[in-house]
């Protein structure tokens, strides 16, 4: 099998704007909470930052005008010298303090033709959750056209031995350092070396060996978050390789994917559930939603919990739908055509949201264990089945890359 990873040659902004208002959280955050995004904008105010180059998704609908100023920033800090060369033909190496602790992660690039969105897929990688292709337009949308590509997709591998990342991480000091910085929002610090050489090669090898240990036609990683992120490039790569020749298509920038690489063991990494809010229905009316999976009020560990002003429903269902409590919430929505609806990390959001007229669903959290297993058995999992962390510890755009 050729390889599915490669380094990149990826670029940083310049030292004096490696400050606390260049990264900034990922763009599928905070949907509901358009306010979270305006204190990012008034605390950055006019100094460069990553907010410049991504289309936060609680703007989609404002796409059109938005995203020609996105192209023409990206054009703008290359040219000015905002963003520079940080690595070439490497990798970067990243520790990110969070509330769980000490999480670790490799900057690296992943060959789009190893990877398939649609149901059943069997590729090399392969999403965790099932891709909405609806969704996909707005964010090709930004794709087209643009230079760089800033990415927040946290890709997982298998690694119980520990053979990857940890290495690395056990011998940083031999490495350059990059970055050290606090990330705004209460997103804790994030510090990066420089992944090159004969460093590079060993880490090539331990993923080698990796894959090696997959069993044929097995997962070797699995999209954590940014599913729909992934998707979007690997459609984009799509429409750009019809133009190309197959020498052009063998290195082009565009049919590799910027990833952080996260062991699904780490234990800075836990899976956080991803609720629903359902918005302008009471609980009654959310209630009978689920009717179909017989949900009754429980005093043991619930299923759900129905949350809107002043009631609280814990239920348990008697006719389950789904495996998973989530995929039973996510079929009786879906079956009902239920469309004014948000996935909102964090029980306080829910509980602010569910105030105000509307019924949040609290769900529990995913074994992450169970992940991979699951996958290969049953394929991608039902949309927003799981978070990495809370909202404010998803991955910060930092590193950039050219993809045109």
């Amino acid at each position: 099998m050729e390889r599915i990873f490669a380094g990149a040659d990826l670029y940083l902004p310049a030292d004096e704007y490696k400050t606390d208002k260049w990264p900034v959280i990922a763009c599928d955050q905070y949907t509901s909470q358009p306010e979270k995004w305006q204190e990012m904008e008034r605390y950055i105010g006019d100094s460069p930052s990553a907010l410049r180059l991504i289309l936060p998704e609680v703007y989609l609908g404002e796409a059109a005008r938005r995203v020609p100023k996105i192209h023409a920033a990206m054009e703008t800090y290359l040219r000015d010298g905002v963003l520079v060369s940080g690595v070439r033909g490497g990798l970067v190496l990243t520790e990110r303090q969070c509330t769980a602790g000490c999480r670790l992660g490799l900057v690296m690039t992943v060959d789009l033709e190893a990877y398939d969105y649609s149901p059943g897929s069997r590729s090399p990688i392969r999403p965790t959750e099932g891709t909405v292709v609806e969704r996909l337009p707005p964010r090709l949308a930004v794709r087209r056209g643009a230079v760089l590509e800033a990415s927040h997709i946290l890709l997982l591998c298998d690694d119980p031995e520990r053979s990857v990342i940890e290495p690395v991480y056990a011998g940083r000091t031999a490495l350059r350092p990059l970055y050290d910085l606090d990330l705004m929002l209460g997103g804790g610090r994030l510090r990066g070396w420089a992944v090159e050489g004969d460093a590079c090669e060993a880490v090539f090898r331990s993923l080698d060996a990796l894959v090696e240990r997959t069993e044929k036609d097995g997962i070797v990683f699995a999209a954590g978050d940014g599913n729909h992120s992934l998707a979007t490039a690997k459609a984009s790569w799509e429409e750009i390789k019809q133009g190309l020749n197959e020498a052009e298509r063998r290195t082009h920038p565009a049919r590799f994917a910027s990833v952080e690489l996260i062991n699904i063991y780490d234990e800075a990494l836990v899976f956080e559930p991803i609720h629903r809010v359902v918005f302008g229905k009471s609980a009654d009316e959310v209630l009978d939603i689920l009717s179909p999976a017989r949900p009754e009020e429980t005093c043991g560990m619930p299923d759900c919990v129905l949350m809107s002003a002043g009631k609280e429903l814990k239920l348990k269902f008697q006719a389950p739908l789904h495996a998973l409590p989530v995929g039973t919430v996510q079929k009786c929505l879906d079956n009902r055509g239920v469309r004014d609806i948000d996935y909102v990390h964090g029980e306080d959001a829910v509980r602010v949201l569910a105030g105000k007229g509307n019924t949040g669903i609290l769900l529990p959290a995913m074994d992450k264990a169970l992940l991979f297993p699951a996958v290969e058995k049953n394929g991608a999992l039902p949309r927003k089945t799981f978070s990495m962390g809370e909202a404010f510890e998803k991955r910060y755009y930092m590193e950039v890359r050219r993809i045109l």
